[in-house]
């Protein structure tokens, strides 16, 4: 085996991890209930399994301007997607989005309870 073989073979599995990846984490993202913990699962799905899926692209082809390009959007993906969700997320806290089960604030518990 040649040097190019192996290469297709390491791209193939990191194809394949890849679409697994997004595809259990797809499944399992109506495990839960609320939006904050949604956005956070697809934020995950999204950036490791896209990576990982642009990534086998890359060992598959080998060097070339196609691979070159491939890890320029890949390097934006890093940098872009955990932002965006993040910008999402925030925005939904400061326009006042609540959780479905109201969460109790520490602060505005009994303080007498730890003494």
């Amino acid at each position: 085996m040649d040097i190019s073989n192996i290469l297709q073979i390491a791209g193939n599995i990191a194809i394949g991890a890849g679409i697994a990846f997004m595809l259990f984490g797809a499944v399992n993202l109506f495990r839960f209930k609320d939006f904050y913990p949604r956005i956070l699962v697809t934020s995950k799905i999204d950036t490791v399994g896209l990576l990982t899926l642009l990534i086998g692209i890359c060992l598959h082809n080998g060097i070339s301007f196609f691979t070159g390009k491939v890890l320029l959007i890949t390097i934006i993906i890093l940098i872009l997607n955990p932002m965006v969700a993040h910008i999402v997320a925030r925005s939904a806290y400061l326009a006042g989005y609540q959780l479905e089960g109201q969460l109790v604030d520490d602060s505005e518990t009994d303080s007498s309870k730890g003494e």
